[in-house]
């Protein structure tokens, strides 16, 4: 009788964690993604890159950290299904360095808006924004940069009580049309999620992380 209760007990259990996994499968987040022959792609004038050395880049984030104390830039996850597989969208500069869209905020200015004024400027043929809407949506994650000169970290130790630099990641949604008009010297790609995943040597921690932090999504594949 005791071994029968025990047998049953455990089933129970098994079932039950059975049920909250799916539970929990069932209630992960949704994104929608549209195929890449859905948007158009144009171009427009070139935007203007401080040429400076690693040096100069320093000295520059410590006068301005000094004026407007911690910089905060904020970054777009930009999805598009292309070969019936998810892809990112990336921009490349100088044929060799990959990056999110977005940029540094401006004093005062908040996430949502900076990225927005960001993305109009470096994807839209008007950079005021009025003529196209981006829905900014979850924050994914924050990257940290201690001091001047360490790499950036996906957390920030309790012991770091003023750290240099946050960049903040959001997942932006594409609406099943939409004109992309980038800058002459800038290259819009659409990459992969595999081809990214942890490949720290190409894309760098930030752009190979994006993969694991799009986990909790369900992503869905719209025809049209």
């Amino acid at each position: 009788m005791g071994d029968d209760h025990m047998r049953v007990g455990v089933e129970a259990a098994a079932a039950a964690t059975v049920n909250d996994h799916s539970s929990s499968v069932d209630h992960r987040k949704e994104v929608d993604i549209y195929p890449l022959s859905c948007y158009y792609f144009g171009s427009k004038e070139a935007i203007v890159f401080k040429d400076e050395t690693l040096s100069d880049r320093i000295n520059r984030m410590k006068s301005n950290y000094a004026a407007y104390g911690l910089r905060t830039s904020v970054e777009a996850v930009i999805l598009v299904e292309l070969f019936k597989h998810p892809h990112l969208l990336l921009l490349q500069v100088r044929n060799s360095i990959f990056k999110l869209p977005g940029g540094r905020l401006r004093p005062g200015e908040s996430d949502v808006d900076g990225l927005r004024r960001k993305l109009s400027r470096k994807l839209s043929a008007s950079e005021d924004g009025n003529e196209t809407e981006w829905e900014v949506g979850e924050c994914l994650g924050m990257w940290w940069r201690h001091d001047f000169e360490t790499l950036l970290y996906p957390y920030l130790p309790p012991s770091v009580k003023k750290p240099k630099e946050c960049i903040k990641l959001f997942l932006v949604r594409l609406p099943e049309s939409r004109k992309f008009i980038v800058p002459k010297n800038l290259k819009l790609l659409a990459v992969p999620l595999t081809q990214i995943h942890e490949n720290h040597k190409t894309y760098g921690p930030i752009i190979s992380g994006v993969p694991q932090l799009l986990s909790k999504f369900s992503i869905n594949i719209i025809d049209t």
